[in-house]
């Protein structure tokens, strides 16, 4: 008899702890409410304030078996030693919000992010930017992503070991999701050498905002450019007006089918500017002269650059038609 008692004993634990092992799945609210009613909900939860007393010990009750949902703790959101992270405070509740009833069954809505939440970006962001609200972020409102209603949570991962848009190896995989006309001319003949992530799109890009038209880190296009093209920042003796002005009046930086990346071949290029270079001379196509492709300047070897080959400008005193 109490062998029977201890067995039936040993049974009713075993049943307790595979019930509290399995993952529980909770109800999907959005089938049942409306985004306005989620939002209303969690308004009135963040008033409320019933946050859990023991933490993300409760949550991890039901979601320690979510995919993804422990790896938070081999990052920095989950350290547990970090005074500034959120599992100094409130844990899972500063990024999802009071648990309030949320315990009993998960029907009562939590803050979700991602492409499948309910909640608009600006929603989501602003749970992230209570947080991450300093100088590199500082132009966010407004600017390009933020007007294009990307959340933070489409390019960044916290609940992972490394946050793949923050390592070198994986971030210019993340912005091509989007910007797929970059991801095809960095694969072109003559590119910057991101594909194999010895660049990346932030060395030039500030995804958060910045002032400037494409959210560069610096002012201009040419102070992005002359971070690493040192040698073609001047001043020069004899300049060439399309490099002062803007690098990208003849080069593509995200990779061209022409070398340099050019975004068209001399001499269409030059011609955009130098309509009647040369015109009426027999080197230059105009006679019987130059009608062959040999004979033609234009087309032989490397067309105006056979001449002009200093076309970022010229040091030299007599180098007015950068030709030294």
């Amino acid at each position: 008899m109490k062998i029977n008692n201890k067995i039936k004993s040993l049974l009713a634990m075993g049943v307790m702890a595979f019930a509290i092992a399995m993952p529980a799945t909770a109800a999907k609210w959005d089938d049942k409410m409306s985004p306005e009613e989620v939002e209303a909900v969690l308004d009135k939860k963040f008033i409320e304030g019933k946050y859990s007393p023991k933490g993300a010990d409760s949550c991890l009750m039901c979601h320690r078996k979510g995919e993804g949902v422990m790896d938070i703790f081999k990052g920095p959101h989950g350290d547990m030693t970090s005074s500034k992270g959120p599992m100094a405070g409130l844990q899972c509740e500063a990024c999802h919000g009071p648990m309030g009833k949320h315990n009993r069954g998960g029907k009562e809505p939590m803050i979700t992010f991602g492409p499948e939440s309910s909640l608009s970006p600006e929603k989501q962001n602003s749970v992230c930017m209570s947080c991450h609200q300093d100088d590199e972020r500082m132009n966010w409102n407004g600017g390009h992503h933020d007007n294009a209603d990307v959340a933070c949570a489409d390019c960044h991962n916290i609940h992972a070991a490394k946050d793949p848009v923050l390592e070198k190896q994986t971030e210019v995989e993340v912005c091509t999701n989007c910007h797929t006309r970059q991801k095809a001319d960095l694969h072109k003949r003559s590119a910057h050498p991101m594909k194999w992530a010895e660049m990346t799109c932030s060395d030039c890009h500030n995804p958060h905002g910045t002032l400037t038209d494409a959210d560069l880190n610096k002012p201009s296009i040419n102070e992005s450019c002359y971070e690493c093209h040192a040698e073609k920042r001047g001043p020069k003796l004899w300049e060439h007006a399309p490099v002062t002005e803007n690098c990208a009046d003849c080069h593509n930086p995200h990779g061209s089918v022409n070398d340099s990346m050019l975004k068209t071949r001399a001499p269409q290029l030059c011609q955009q500017c130098h309509a009647s270079a040369h015109s009426g001379q027999p080197l230059f196509g105009n006679t019987s002269v130059g009608g062959e492709v040999g004979n033609n300047a234009y087309t032989g070897g490397r067309s105006c650059l056979n001449c002009h080959s200093q076309v970022h400008g010229s040091n030299h005193p007599s180098g007015k038609l950068l030709q030294r």
